[in-house]
């Protein structure tokens, strides 16, 4: 035979507590309310110390000690001991302890109460007296009072030893009826709740179960009729001398189960009888699980998260109970996660869940809570780190190998060739700077955690983002645009040779020669750096990507409003510009000019222009030609001039020799054939619409 006893077996925290302060405290004038566990060997016991048990707090006498019971007790009874100076010993279970005051809270709102339990139990009855006004009690998922709640909010709360089963057919229904929200605390025993589950599946594969534990122990109780649902055998049995062993010989696999207010030294009796009138083999043998009850062997390891129970808190912080740990563990306040540690915040939390890691498991147990939130936190940001997540660190030192620095509790190295794009030489440079990094490697383990991390590949990323980004936009910019296109563009940088212009991200070149019609000395006379301007498209290379715009391509030319502005006859001002033999150019505004033919100059014959005029001088003339389809203009200066005086000249006698045919003339000097060419040129159409610039650059 195999004999299998559930884990959970023995005294919960609440009924330990209670039975160790009845078995400590001195009996004389010690009153407990109740009996103290539905158990009667316990009470027995207790009665044996010489502690009364009483059921109204009226038959204890004046200034004598009260036992408060583990299934706690009403608001009233606490205001009638401090009436009557009755020292209350509360031994109130901190799972009760909680439902009484969400009961306290939101009666106190007027919220309707709604508790799920046994009308007649302590328990219940002790959690409907800290309710103001009246509580509803459902003890079943038929009661008449369902129908009670509806159109109403009801608050819900559960007695801590009601089955999980019960309770959740229970709220179902109350759902259906309530039409307004239902707020429900499953304030069930999480002891409770555990024993229930491992007597399921401890029942699912045991041919017999023995259930131990007192006949009035509501939690015996719910285990063996969860046991009746799995296992067709089910022993009910109070104590081991009602235990008749022949009736479990014949099965081969037998399960134990025991409430808890049953003492673990009922079960050992149950195993040893069996034992010594079987051939059995024992699992999970009573031995050990008294020993890590009584002793506190419950395994706890570092770093371990485990759910604890608020039982007390005083100025150094708060009691909690663990599972399978008998004694109360002082949680340090500076272990606590709060802006500011209060007693009194946490005084009324008593009976909540609180999750605490520990810290050191030798004795003393050494908890936290505020590092959970840590780990939590760095852990998740590792995880995130892990999926390729940037992370930043700043650097704290270096060696041989590369950059070091830490996060968290992981400690981050950087190798020397993951630094950056290149050779780095001086690694003692980046120490207090911040790293942009990207996880190569994580190793944890209980001894070491640390990142090998790269920032040389974010920097190669975010070049090869650059790249594809910046050979993207070339690619539309090229596809969009088309010689003769007028596009807007920012004036980035000039150059002597001309301005780089933005263009929807990419640098197009407008030439000194494409800003202006008359030509300029400095483009920025013309452009301004920081400005945006239109442009004409004049020019597409993509294979070199290279774009030429040109400025005044969009600016009228100055000859095409010469015939708005002028007439033949119009007297103009100008300035001498340029000086050739057979004239002068003279510049009317900018991109016009007009030439002056040596004969217009002057009224006298002039060999040369320059006897007369000079470059820059100003000077008024008058149109005798304007031709603008063919950019020509023709002038005279001396047609402003008075008309010299005529000399009488005596006609020739017959026979009378010219006094100049006396001597032989002087040859004629040759004239200049470029200027000739040039001036035919010009007289023929083809020079009088290039301006002075243009004209300088064709003879260069």
């Amino acid at each position: 035979m195999k004999i299998t006893v559930a884990p959970s077996s023995g005294f919960c925290k609440g009924v330990s507590n209670a039975v160790d302060t009845a078995m400590r405290i001195h009996p004389e004038n010690t009153y407990i309310l109740g009996e103290l566990i539905h158990n009667p060997i316990v009470t027995e016991q207790v009665a044996r110390r010489g502690i009364v048990t009483v059921e109204n707090v009226d038959e204890v006498p004046d200034g004598a000690t009260l036992i408060l019971r583990s299934h706690g007790a009403a608001k009233a009874i606490y205001e009638a001991c401090s009436a009557r100076g009755i020292r209350v010993v509360d031994c109130t279970c901190p799972f009760v302890k909680r439902t009484q005051n969400i009961v306290r809270h939101y009666s106190g709102e007027g919220r309707t109460i709604v508790v799920i339990g046994e009308r007649k139990h302590p328990e219940v009855v002790g959690i409907c007296g800290w309710c103001e006004g009246d509580a509803i009690v459902i003890d079943s998922e038929d009661d008449r009072a369902i129908e009670g709640l509806k159109g109403k909010n009801p608050v819900v709360v559960v007695q801590t030893t009601y089955s999980e089963q019960k309770f959740e057919k229970i709220i179902k229904n109350i759902e259906k009826v309530c039409e307004k929200t239902v707020e429900i605390f499953k304030t069930i025993c999480y002891t409770t709740n555990k024993r229930q589950s491992e007597a399921a599946e401890l029942a699912k594969n045991s041919d017999a179960m023995l259930v131990i534990g007192g006949l009035n122990s509501s939690n015996t109780n719910k285990l063996y009729d969860i046991c009746r649902q799995y296992c067709n055998t089910v022993i009910r049995l109070a104590s081991a001398d009602e235990f008749d062993v022949d009736k479990i010989k014949k099965f081969k696999n037998v399960g134990i189960v025991s409430g808890a207010s049953t003492p673990h030294t009922q079960t050992q009796e149950v195993l040893f009888k069996m034992e010594n009138n079987t051939e059995v083999k024992a699992t999970n043998e009573m031995e050990d699980v008294v020993a890590q009850m009584d002793n506190g062997q419950s395994k706890l390891k570092k770093g371990q998260l485990v759910t604890a129970i608020i039982s007390s808190a005083s100025d150094e912080g708060v009691a909690v109970l663990l599972p399978f740990f008998k004694k109360e563990i002082l949680l340090d306040k500076d272990e606590i996660e709060c802006e500011e540690y209060k007693k009194e915040d946490f005084a009324s939390k008593v009976g909540e869940e609180i999750e605490v890691m520990v810290v050191s498991p030798a004795n003393p147990v050494k908890l936290s809570q505020k590092i959970i939130s840590q780990i939590k936190e760095e852990e998740g940001k590792i995880e995130a780190i892990s999926n390729g997540e940037e992370f930043d660190v700043t650097c704290t030192g270096f060696n041989k190998g590369g950059l070091t620095a830490s996060m968290g509790t992981y400690s981050v190295f950087v190798p020397a060739k993951e630094i950056r794009m290149g050779y780095v030489k001086e690694l003692d440079k980046y120490v207090g700077k911040k790293l942009r990094l990207k996880a190569l490697e994580i190793k944890k383990s209980d001894r070491k955690k640390e990142i090998i991390a790269s920032q040389r590949v974010i920097l190669e990323e975010e070049k090869a983002a650059r790249d594809m980004a910046k050979a993207e936009k070339e690619a539309e910019f090229f596809a969009n645009v088309h010689v003769g296109d007028v596009v807007e563009g920012k004036v980035e940088r000039v150059t002597n040779f001309g301005a780089f212009v933005s263009v929807n991200g990419f640098d197009c070149l407008a030439h000194i020669s494409d800003l202006s019609w008359s030509g300029v000395k400095n483009v920025t006379d013309v452009l301004e750096i920081g400005k945006k301007y239109e442009f004409k498209v004049l020019k597409v290379d993509e294979e070199n990507k290279k774009v030429s715009i040109g400025y005044k391509q969009l600016q009228p030319q100055p000859w095409d409003l010469v015939a708005d502005k002028y007439a033949e006859g119009d007297v103009v001002h100008g300035k001498v510009v340029r000086i050739v033999p057979f004239g002068a150019f003279v510049e009317i505004e900018n991109g016009v000019d007009g030439l002056v033919h040596v004969s217009q100059i002057s009224h006298e014959w002039l060999e040369n222009p320059t006897s007369v005029l000079t470059i820059g001088e100003e000077i008024d003339a008058k149109i005798l030609v304007l031709d603008p389809a063919n950019k020509k203009m023709t002038l005279s200066i001396k047609a402003l001039l008075p008309e010299p005086e005529v000399t009488k000249v005596r006609p020739r006698r017959e026979g009378e020799e010219n006094r100049g045919d006396r001597k032989t003339r002087k040859p004629r000097q040759p004239r200049d054939n470029r200027d000739e060419d040039e001036f035919r040129e010009w007289s023929e159409g083809g020079l009088g619409g290039a301006s002075i610039a243009e004209m300088l650059q064709n003879k260069n």
